[in-house]
């Protein structure tokens, strides 16, 4: 047997990250595009628990993702819709309001599947659930700048801070 390629990983192979918040919030992610060395073009795994949403209701504005479902059920909500998900779906997000997104997983089984996206940067995103807007730069091996603010708060000066 070959000894395997340093840009070919096994997903279980791959570190799990567990995120969760509060009661409605779990997902745990597995970074394959990162674990094979992957540049421009992210690809993770996702398995999230019934009942559950992996990431709040959120559009990109430099970032396209995709989602590609590989078993069970669930709901995505998109610009402003609910609609059914099931395994053998993919969807597109296109950067931009009309294609905000967030999955939920109302089914009893657990769902998985794949997200891919572009990796630029810096990337701004906008959660109109709840009116903030987050900055993100940088991957090694987490951002190396993130910052969310709320809209519509006070402006703060340049020097703001500095003595």
């Amino acid at each position: 047997m070959s000894e395997q390629h340093r840009n070919l990983v096994h997903g279980e192979d791959v570190p799990a990250v567990e995120i969760a918040h509060g009661e409605r919030f779990a997902v745990k992610s597995r970074r394959l595009g990162a674990a094979a060395g992957g540049q421009k073009l992210g690809c993770s795994l996702y398995e999230q628990p019934p009942g559950k949403r992996a990431f709040q209701y959120h559009f990109h504005t430099a970032n396209e993702e995709a989602v590609y479902v590989l078993e069970g059920e669930g709901t995505l909500r998109i610009g402003g819709r609910e609609v059914p998900l099931r395994a053998g779906d993919y969807v597109a997000f296109p950067v931009g309001e009309e294609t905000a997104h967030q999955i939920i997983n109302s089914s009893t089984g657990m769902l998985r599947y794949l997200c891919l996206s572009t990796m630029i940067e810096p990337e701004l995103v906008k959660y109109p659930d709840t009116n903030k807007i987050g900055v993100v730069a940088g991957r090694a091996p987490a951002p190396v700048f993130r910052a969310i603010f709320r809209l519509g708060g006070e402006p703060v000066d340049y020097w703001d801070g500095e003595k």
